[in-house]
């Protein structure tokens, strides 16, 4: 049994949402979210500034917290540093965010697939690879959203629901005008909105993102060798969220952390 905490580490509070879902069906696992809040946001750095950084952020992460597994919940760092941050720290292990190409694939019937991410995530081979792999058919129509991560970082939490499904609505409108019948939300902080996609969306557009995967990729690590690294704890752990950055955090992170049952702590 360990005892340790399984962290899900992001640029912001993209992770918060994955590491919810993970510990309402494993409440029994510590788990703590990390938000880079000192260097939001990750779509605009390079390939090299995100190998540096995440390797930078990891290292302090085990300083703090020494997770038994952690969840790279970030599209942009796993697309590009993913592999690079595996060989630094080959004893911790690492699981990346894969956007959910393969489900939407197999789901297209129109055989197109929209995939809504941030300008770093969509410039890298990554995406074409895995529909080359699962969708060879397909035709991928991929918009660039910088804003929307500055929004579910900084607003969305104040926003009414009028302005979060009338956001959500502009990039459906553009996916639908481009033919596409699947939609992959390949930010970890998108899924924070899928409600309002799925609303705008309706029938034509299926919505699909990594949320579920993840969790049950670091389920299946946590399970073998008999549950090795399983917590031995029947008592419900306190789920924490950890920013980085010096100053104290804002009013807001406290609001939003509050609204899925986290403790918000500095890092």
């Amino acid at each position: 049994m360990d005892n340790r905490p399984v962290l899900y580490y992001d640029s912001g509070i993209g992770g918060l949402y994955y590491g919810y879902c993970f510990s309402l069906k494993n409440p029994h696992e510590k788990t703590i979210c990390l938000g880079d809040r000192a260097n939001f946001p990750y779509g605009m750095k390079s390939k090299e500034e995100l190998i540096e950084l995440t390797i930078s952020v990891t290292k302090k992460i085990i300083a703090l917290f020494n997770p038994k597994i952690m969840a790279l919940a970030c599209n942009t760092a796993s697309v590009s540093a993913l592999n690079e941050l595996r060989e630094a720290y080959p004893d911790l292990p690492i699981v990346g965010t894969v956007p959910a190409i393969k489900p939407a694939a197999a789901a297209s019937k129109k055989r197109c697939i929209g995939v809504l991410a941030t300008k770093r995530t969509i410039s890298d081979s990554y995406i074409s690879e895995l529909v080359k792999q699962y969708g060879p058919d397909c035709r991928t129509e991929s918009i660039a959203a910088p804003e929307l991560p500055e929004f579910l970082e900084h607003r969305w939490a104040d926003a009414g629901k009028t302005e979060k499904y009338e956001t959500a609505k502009y990039y459906i409108e553009k996916f639908r005008e481009r033919g596409a019948d699947t939609l992959v939300l390949a930010c970890t902080h998108f899924p924070l909105m899928r409600e309002e996609f799925e609303a705008a969306a309706g029938d034509e557009i299926k919505i699909f993102d990594s949320v579920e995967g993840i969790r049950t990729r670091i389920e299946s690590l946590l399970d073998a060798d008999n549950g090795r690294l399983r917590h031995d704890s029947n008592t419900v752990q306190k789920a924490l969220m950890a920013v980085t950055g010096e100053s104290d955090p804002e009013p807001y992170w406290k609001k939003i952390t509050s609204r899925f049952g986290f403790e918000l702590i500095k890092a």
